[in-house]
């Protein structure tokens, strides 16, 4: 049991919904970033996916690719992302933290020194969006071996012939990216999503949790209503990007999970 079983299984025996926050590890500087990081549990935040910046990251939108940007060029670095992780867990050893991103730095660094420095900094699930199920040897298998979770997208393209291969070792809870496209780029329906995240618990026995598109209080309510939980990246990405205090980033999270939580 990870902390993210462990999550899951709190939630359902208090009936709420999860809510997830994804942040860019060291946007703007590794300081301000660790600071919101640190705030998320009280702002409401059951999971927090903490964005690994990577030069190259295909799936995000504008928004969180000028935050991976930033991060970077702050010297934000794979080593800093796991320092990162490591200072937080010194004053919270319960919140589940999901790592996010892509695997040229996991590789360039070697699986096994990654999974054991990510295991020792408190990283409990990975997301790795451009590792499909056919790589599963590459670090699937050997992060579930490790004691983390590998989380595996589901997408409204992935069919019933390609479902279960896409579950098939996925752990934690499965994430479902509610449209087509990049992040930030489009809004979640609650009635689009409702059939999918039916189709995929059935397929895979795990929570579903729905992002991409959401970026209201209103919307994650909406969302919450019809799956296991909901996250929110490039909306509160784009408050840091604005210079948002932090006080002032952590009060709109904890709108987006007071909608989350009100289901």
């Amino acid at each position: 049991m990870t902390r993210i079983d462990d999550k899951f299984a709190a939630l359902a025996q208090e009936g709420k919904k999860a809510f997830v926050a994804y942040v860019m590890a060291g946007d703007p500087d590794f300081a301000t970033s660790l600071e919101v990081v640190k705030g998320l549990p009280s702002a409401g935040v059951d999971i927090i996916e903490l964005g690994l910046p990577f030069t190259d990251p295909m799936a995000d939108g504008p928004t969180i690719q000028l935050a991976g940007q930033r991060a970077l060029e702050g010297g934000m670095t794979l080593s800093k992302t796991l320092e990162l992780a490591r200072a937080f867990r010194q004053d919270d050893q319960t919140t589940p933290i999901v790592m996010m991103g892509y695997y040229n730095p996991i590789y360039s660094r070697g699986v096994e020194s990654f999974l054991k420095e990510a295991k020792e900094a408190g990283i409990d699930g990975l997301i790795i969006v451009d590792l499909p199920p056919e790589e599963d040897s590459e670090l699937c298998l050997p992060a579930q071996a490790a004691g983390l979770n590998f989380i595996r997208l589901a997408t409204p393209t992935t069919d019933d012939k390609r479902l279960p291969r896409v579950v098939q070792n996925t752990s934690g809870f499965v994430y479902y990216v509610s449209i087509t496209g990049i992040t930030g780029s489009a809004e979640a329906q609650a009635d689009d999503v409702s059939p999918e995240v039916a189709r995929i618990k059935a397929a895979s026995g795990l929570p579903v949790i729905v992002g991409f598109g959401v970026n209201t209080p209103e919307k994650s309510r909406a969302i919450a209503e019809v799956a296991d939980g909901v996250v929110v990246g490039s909306a509160i990405v784009g408050k840091i990007a604005k210079g948002d205090s932090v006080p002032d980033v952590l009060a709109f999270v904890k709108s987006l999970s007071d909608g989350a939580h009100s289901v």
